[in-house]
């Protein structure tokens, strides 16, 4: 390991991820809390624990801390502005953490924190422009737009999972207000919720008899399922991918980027859920954007937004900026 490390964090809608890294972004250790339904002084003591245990496993000196939160950032002051599914509002996160941790801290949306991991070293390496879009309990976004993460004005910009894609749609989840939004339609809550009602309609499938037996339908199940090859749940990521590939037209033909990545924990799907949803985008990008344009799995998987949130505290503690 190096002379130096930094801590990266990634703090998911359900659970928090933090590691180790070297400063070639290759991780030696990790801790994983459950953050879901806790409230915001329990939920910022988790933060701060798992931090602590991965800085005592560290080998050698911690020298910054970087967060990723699924948050509207306001980045010149460090304030997580509001949450949809944490219980996270109008905190000062970053000076609240580096008086806590007494080390320099950076934060920056979870999925900002995921595109710089695939732009430097993942699936979009060599893009100047990409959509990177994380998939979870919620869907996060992040641009990168002539090979620069892309913030908006106040650092609150790219929140992708919450454009309209059904103007009639489902109410959003948490504290959105919207209704249609794409996380209401194609994330790992609405891959639970469809899984559930096609197992319900289909008692004799797989699903149908997790459903009975009771157990949870969870995206994990439904995915499972799916690679087991029951049709009720390849059917339910089917509807998903569909979802995603509205949305993921939509976005070609504003960007027009070179790649779109596709990570979270729903990757884990793989092609039975990034094939319908290319097919759509076929159906409904304009013809020069989709012949362009690469949709594929994110490299670093689920851990994408830790190993970016890394790199976020390397550029601190080195002095230098993150494009």
């Amino acid at each position: 390991m190096a002379a130096e490390c930094v801590i990266g964090v990634d703090l998911g809608g359900t659970k928090l991820l933090a590691g180790v890294l070297d400063d070639g972004l290759g991780v030696h250790h990790r801790v994983q809390r459950p953050v879901h339904g806790l409230g915001q002084r329990e939920l910022l003591d988790t933060v701060v624990a798992a931090v602590e245990e991965a800085r005592a496993a560290a080998s050698a000196e911690v020298t910054a801390v970087g967060f990723g939160i699924p948050c509207l950032i306001d980045q010149r002051r460090g304030m997580a502005l509001m949450a949809v599914n944490l219980a996270l509002a109008d905190v000062p996160f970053r000076d609240l953490m580096a008086e806590r941790l007494g080390l320099p801290v950076e934060v920056d949306n979870d999925a900002n924190c995921a595109a710089l991991a695939e732009h430097r070293a993942g699936a979009a390496q060599g893009a100047d422009d990409a959509v990177v879009l994380t998939i979870g309990t919620g869907i996060g976004g992040g641009l990168i737009l002539g090979g620069e993460v892309y913030r908006g004005a106040i650092g609150a910009g790219a929140e992708l999972g919450h454009m309209t894609i059904d103007l009639d749609g489902p109410p959003c989840q948490g504290n959105c207000p919207n209704h249609g939004c794409l996380e209401t339609l194609a994330s790992g809550t609405a891959l639970a919720r469809e899984g559930g009602r096609i197992a319900a309609e289909r008692p004799d499938s797989q699903l149908g008899r997790a459903l009975a037996d009771g157990r949870e339908i969870t995206g994990a199940l439904v995915t499972e399922l799916a690679h087991d090859g029951d049709a009720a749940a390849v059917e339910a990521l089917a509807l998903i991918g569909r979802s995603l590939g509205v949305g993921i037209a939509a976005l070609l033909n504003v960007f027009n980027p070179d790649v779109v990545v596709v990570g979270g924990g729903v990757i884990a799907a793989g092609d039975l859920l990034l094939e319908p949803a290319r097919a759509e985008v076929a159906e409904r990008a304009l013809p020069p954007v989709r012949e362009h344009a690469r949709i594929v799995p994110a490299q670093f998987g689920v851990e994408a937004g830790m190993v970016g949130a890394g790199a976020l505290a390397f550029a601190h503690a080195r002095g230098t900026e993150v494009a």
